[in-house]
């Protein structure tokens, strides 16, 4: 299907957009661009006369004059265009432009109507983006996939960390019993605090590989609060010395039926998430006489003789 193929061109300009280390990338001086042009902010102006392949801003206007021989991205700002476009226009937000003599010869998918000029002409249709790509129906199987997915990554982690590091139930027990506030509260510091870091690193030049290796690792560290947290969770059902493996399961069963239900799944996984970091952050600045004064209640107790 043609929204396929636009929606994995978005991705892969998105990824490229990730390894371009200018807010402008590819730039040549020659009069004459054939590679893709990516601006993160500003303004992407292509002149009459010149050619790109494709064109990517994130925020700022854009002011194509000349000719993309592929694909218009515009995710925030305004877009004026008076040459030629090769195959779509796909602008997320902002106004879109078309003067007198322009050529789009693919789609136009924009959120706001655009603005047509006698003149101008559009060879492909005129959507609205929400109508184009309607997750909600057009991507239930791959949602579920996702979920599928998630599930079975975020057991095997979860099963990974208990065998690797069996400190992390004594620490959470500990943790929900003598620090919840404090649980609660640095997790959610971190949760908020290390998206923060990145983009604020990711803007400064000199700043982009260290923000993007935070970015990039956000996922996973992340999703081990997530596993942390399950465990954590299960904890509260599940009471020592009950088997730690049996513990974690619990919270990771109840956190994956939530995952389906709308909004409830998201506000689980937050949860989960603060709580696992927080149990972390926590555990680690602890005395480790502290944490291991709950190690007693995990082991069953000893055989009586005669």
């Amino acid at each position: 299907m043609r929204w396929v193929r636009r929606s994995c061109s978005v991705a892969a300009i998105l990824y490229l957009s990730l390894v371009t280390p200018a807010t402008q990338a590819f730039a040549q001086d020659d009069g004459l661009d054939t590679d893709d042009q990516v601006v993160v902010t500003g303004r992407l102006v292509v002149p009459e006369g010149e050619t790109v392949q494709t064109a990517v801003i994130f925020n700022g206007s854009a002011q194509i004059d000349g000719t993309v021989a592929e694909t218009l991205i515009v995710f925030n700002g305004r877009t004026e265009i008076t040459g030629t476009i090769g195959e779509d226009v796909i602008v997320f937000n902002g106004a879109v432009v078309l003067r007198s003599g322009s050529r789009i010869r693919g789609d136009v998918v924009t959120r706001q109507t655009p603005q047509i000029e006698d003149g101008a002409t559009v060879e492909g249709s005129v959507d609205d983006v929400q109508t184009r790509w309607d997750y909600w129906d057009a991507t239930f199987v791959g949602r579920f996939v996702w979920w599928l997915a998630f599930s079975v990554s975020t057991l095997v982690l979860g099963l990974v960390v208990l065998l690797l590091a069996p400190g992390r139930d004594p620490a959470a027990i500990w943790a929900l019993r003598d620090r919840l506030g404090a649980t609660i509260g640095f997790g959610l510091l971190w949760f908020v605090l290390l998206p923060i870091v990145a983009v604020v690193l990711f803007v400064t030049i000199v700043g982009i590989p260290l923000g993007l290796f935070l970015l990039l690792a956000l996922a996973l560290v992340y999703t081990i609060g997530y596993v942390v947290g399950a465990l954590a969770l299960g904890r509260l059902v599940v009471k020592a010395p009950t088997s730690r493996y049996v513990a974690f399961l619990a919270g990771w069963v109840v956190l994956r039926i939530l995952a389906l239900v709308p909004f409830l799944g998201g506000f689980a996984w937050l949860v989960a998430t603060v709580l696992g970091l927080g149990t972390l952050w926590v555990t680690a600045r602890a005395a480790p006489r502290e944490v291991g004064a709950v190690a007693p209640a995990l082991s069953p107790p000893p055989p009586v003789t005669s």
